[in-house]
């Protein structure tokens, strides 16, 4: 009996991925910023797609399918068949050409064959391979495809992770694949503009299919079809067989004038990728660190090498052959010979204890119990000091294989005076993990000068700044994945458990490619003096937010407790009353009974419909009901009093951390394109404040008995930037003077005195000042103003005939950035745009409003990161027992001694607004209570 592994057909539905490669990818250029070379996005796109799949997908034989240009057999079966689609864009057109040759050159059949679809071809080659006992992979995200599944042939969308096998095709469409083609018929395919039966959608048809068993045995019980839907499906009679024809995908063309010997698939066997070829590829559209990641296999470095002899670790025959042996990706360069060593005794510890205490900087790693920073638990800590070198120290694995390890406790206290010496350089990946995780254990460690993730988010902000990314961009590394050690979702197993050898293996190579990166990066901040500035406070920021972490901030469960039952009063009280003016109870979050409850019984006016063509009820629909009926008022409430009690008065009290009853919230530092913070698990940045159930929940933010909560928060402060920036003469006059700049606004707005100003003027002048400083066209203002679009135009050009300076600085902003590629902060932090010379219109139009505003936005954080940096240099100095434990936007909160309420009033306003030098003043203001709210 023949138990061999059947052999695999990947088959990848190209013209698919053409168009979701095109509209995913941001608009790449092969001389990037130059909107005049080539469009490269889509490009770009297959490659990352189809070298995924290769990884992820073994196969024998594989064939990349795509569309041709001009018409199908389908075209003369039906006039109109995909007459509503729209032209390919002239930039997605440019790039079919080199995405054929790129597919060729990593090894894939490429196959274009004129007078039918990539979808024919696919079949045809699916049903193939199937008969000959060949597994079949497509890779598409066509639902059409799914009438090809059985047994033998599946298909993956690498985009989204969804798999259609048999059991998958059921789940998502109620029938099974082989009445796929029957259910199509009665949906239709608005996309290729094949009508199906109107007004019944996927549930109906499955419906019916799963009742009578077949299309042919529905349309023979069809006068059993009662209302509407019954009427419809009569009339459709006579076109639903012509609709079945049209989609249904043909498995029987003649394919042996484009692959030799057909039906047998020699000819299509996959194939190793075209070194050279694809380096040249590379460098002709700019990839440049695709074309730096290509190496022959005779360059490449055995893994392993060097490895302690006390605990041999295997060499991965990918790395090792240059080539992975399964899917033919091409491998890493050449890497200096690899020394990693298992320390499981003293005398080797000793040694490199020795070593790191010696080192001018040593790049630390820990492996740990969990990612929630507040409890992790180390399982091993790994060190390098150069290229090549680096040892792990298992501490606490315990697999069933695990060896005798040094003990936690004693290896700590060791290593202790050198990990707190603040002189003893040290560098990391996202070193406030770690700083955590070694508080822990009870040490603090001090001394890290540098932090990878860091120096990428400054240098890259627009690229990933995981160790993994950062190692393939800039040392053409692809090291151990996590995953690839521990597992995925269900049965994934702790990092204890992975044998040690692999687990040294994984552990030394992040601390090795950790200082390769930083050699990488390094000198180019050296090489830059405001990056480097930048870098430098993004370092103590680090440490400050460290600090703010652990600090955490004291919550009254029982405050959050209250004001829930309330909510759920009130929100039941919502419910009653929306069913009053509905005439009837229903599903307050059933966009179809909404629907039926809005625009067939109360008459309400259709705003907009979904892509499926349904009446939508979305937010932005209900609030333009809203100002019109009650119920789709009442709906908001719910919806925002619901948001408000699942998300914080019944959550946050799940998070407090039962040791410090206190709520300790993550800092993300290298997220936010503009420079800001964001804060995670939970989030505290987001809590609603413009509505009074929204700001009662900042009254469960407390101050331990004795002490008080202090809210110090930067005044106007983007306006105050924009004024800074633009220079404008009447802008800077205002803050100079301390003038409201609402009010002074308003006044140049309106044409009369500051004292004539009205209140709905001064209104209609916020809305104006901070709506510019986003971007906002006169319809977004007129929106905003609930006035017409002609006066908000007029609004706008009156604005900036008084402020010229303003037009001048967002115009000048707009065209340095399409020349730069980038717009910088007040202190030198690059903002890349990408989008900005998109031949996209919206796109580009959303990177000019970007460029706009993200000087200010960044050089706002850049103003509070600074803040966080000097305020804490002074508590630490003078007055170490007031805590700085909350940052929000352009805020600072803090908990202190209610005997330094005086100090904390005075210096840290003091201490914020003298952080910069800026053409106008910055103003900070504060105050204190029992409570955050309270604070305000």
């Amino acid at each position: 009996m023949n138990t061999s592994k059947p052999k695999t057909l990947v088959l990848v539905d190209g013209s698919s991925y053409l168009y979701r490669a095109y509209h995913a990818m941001p608009d790449l250029r092969a001389v990037p910023g130059d909107p005049h070379s080539a469009a490269t996005g889509a490009i770009r796109g297959m490659i990352n797609m189809l070298q995924a799949l290769r990884k992820e997908v073994p196969a024998d034989y594989a064939a990349c399918v795509f569309d041709t240009s001009g018409p199908t057999f389908r075209d003369a079966l039906y006039a109109d068949y995909k007459a509503h689609r729209p032209p390919m864009p002239d930039d997605l057109r440019a790039q079919i050409e080199p995405i054929h040759e790129v597919a060729r050159l990593l090894g894939w059949k490429v196959l274009a064959i004129p007078g039918v679809e990539a979808d024919d071809v696919i079949g045809t080659l699916a049903r193939a391979a199937a008969q000959q006992g060949v597994e079949v992979i497509i890779s598409s995200g066509d639902k059409d495809l799914a009438q090809l599944v059985d047994a033998h042939v599946s298909i993956i969308d690498t985009m989204s992770g969804k798999k259609r096998d048999v059991a998958g095709v059921v789940a998502e469409f109620g029938v099974p694949p082989s009445l796929m083609l029957d259910f199509q018929a009665l949906v239709g395919d608005a996309v290729d503009n094949v009508p199906g039966v109107p007004k019944v959608g996927p549930k109906t048809a499955a419906k019916w299919l799963q009742q009578y068993g077949s299309l042919d045995a529905l349309m023979a019980h069809a006068h059993e079809i009662k209302g509407v839907v019954g009427d419809n499906l009569r009339a459709s009679l006579a076109w639903l067989p012509q609709a079945r024809e049209l989609l249904r995908i043909k498995t029987d063309l003649d394919l042996s004038p484009y692959i030799p010997g057909f039906p047998a698939l020699d000819s299509i066997a996959i194939s190793a990728p075209d070194i050279e070829g694809l380096r040249r590829f590379y460098e002709k559209y700019g990839f440049k660190t695709l074309a730096r990641a290509l190496a022959p296999a005779a360059e490449v470095a055995s893994a392993g090498q060097g490895m302690n002899a006390a605990a041999p670790m295997p060499s991965d025959p990918a790395v090792a052959d240059g080539v992975d042996s399964s899917v033919g990706a091409p491998a890493a360069p050449s890497a200096p010979a690899r020394r990693y060593e298992i320390v499981l005794n003293w005398p080797d510890f000793e040694r490199w204890l020795a070593t790191v205490q010696a080192a001018e900087l040593v790049a630390l790693d820990t492996e740990t119990t969990s990612l929630d920073e507040m409890r992790a638990q180390i399982v091993g800590i790994s060190v390098a000091v150069r290229g090549g070198e680096a040892a792990y120290i298992p501490l606490r694995h315990d697999g069933p294989d695990a060896p005798a390890q040094l003990p936690l406790d004693e290896v700590l206290a060791r290593l202790k005076p050198w990990l707190e010496d603040a002189a003893r350089p040290k560098l990391g990946q996202h070193v406030k993990y770690d700083r955590h995780v070694f508080a822990n254990h009870g040490v603090q460690v001090h001394g890290y000068a540098h932090d990878t993730m860091l120096q990428s988010y400054v240098l890259e902000v627009h690229k990933p700044h995981n160790l993994r990314s950062l190692a393939e961009r800039h040392l053409g590394r692809a090291g151990i994945n996590y995953e690839d050690l521990c597992g995925k979702g269900a049965h994934q197993i702790p990092f204890a458990q992975v044998a040690v050898e692999r687990a040294a293996e994984y552990a030394c190579e992040d601390v090795d490619e950790c200082l390769g990166v930083h050699e990488a990066l390094w000198p180019l901040l050296e090489a830059s003096a405001p990056l480097r500035r930048i870098y430098e406070l993004e370092i103590a920021c680090s440490e400050v937010l460290f600090r703010m972490e652990r600090n955490g901030v004291l919550i009254d469960t029982a405050v959050l407790a209250a004001q829930s039952r309330e909510l759920g009063q009130r929100i039941m009280q919502i419910e009653a009353e929306a069913y009053a003016l509905a005439g009837q109870p229903f599903n307050l979050g059933s966009p179809k009974q909404l629907a039926e409850i809005f625009f067939d019984k109360l008459g309400m006016p259709v705003i907009k419909k979904t892509a499926s063509g349904a009446r939508s009820t979305d937010e932005e629909v209900l609030e333009k009901l809203a100002e019109d009926y009650p119920l789709p008022a009442k709906l908001l409430e719910h919806r925002s009093l619901s948001k408000l009690k699942s998300t914080y008065t019944d959550k946050l009290p799940q998070m407090v951390d039962p040791r410090t009853g206190r709520v300790h919230t993550h800092y993300a530092q290298a997220v936010a394109v503009t420079g800001r913070l964001s804060s995670n698990e939970p989030n505290l940045q987001n809590i609603p404040v413009r509505t009074p159930e929204g700001r009662r929940i900042r009254e469960a933010f407390i101050a331990p008995p004795g002490c008080l909560i202090a809210s110090a928060d930067y005044s106007q402060i983007e306006l105050r930037i924009m004024a800074h920036l633009s220079g404008d003469h009447a802008l800077l006059h205002a803050f100079q003077q301390g003038l409201d700049v609402h009010r002074a606004t308003a006044a140049e707005v309106f044409g009369v005195s500051v004292h004539q100003v009205t209140s709905e003027q001064r209104r209609y002048a916020k809305v104006i000042n901070f709506g510019l400083i986003y971007g906002m066209s006169s319809y977004g203002l007129a929106k905003n103003l609930g006035i017409e679009p002609k006066a908000a135009a007029a609004y706008i050009d009156r604005y900036f005939q008084r402020y010229p300076g303003v037009k001048q600085y967002m115009e000048s902003t707009k065209a340095l950035a399409k020349q730069r590629g980038y717009v910088e902060t007040v202190f030198g932090r690059r903002l890349y745009l990408p989008e900005i010379n998109s031949p996209n219109g919206p796109r580009r139009a959303a990177a000019e409003r970007a460029a706009i505003n993200a000087p200010m936005q960044g050089t706002a954080a850049d103003l509070i990161k600074m803040a966080m940096v000097a305020v804490q240099k002074t508590l630490d100095a003078e007055k170490p027992a007031v805590k700085m434990i909350l940052q929000v936007h352009d805020e600072l909160v803090f908990e202190l001694p209610a005997a330094e309420e005086t100090w904390v009033r005075h210096e840290i306003p003091r201490l914020m607004a003298s952080v910069a030098d800026l053409r106008v003043p910055l103003l900070a203001e504060i105050g204190t209570g029992p409570n955050w709210e309270r604070a305000h």
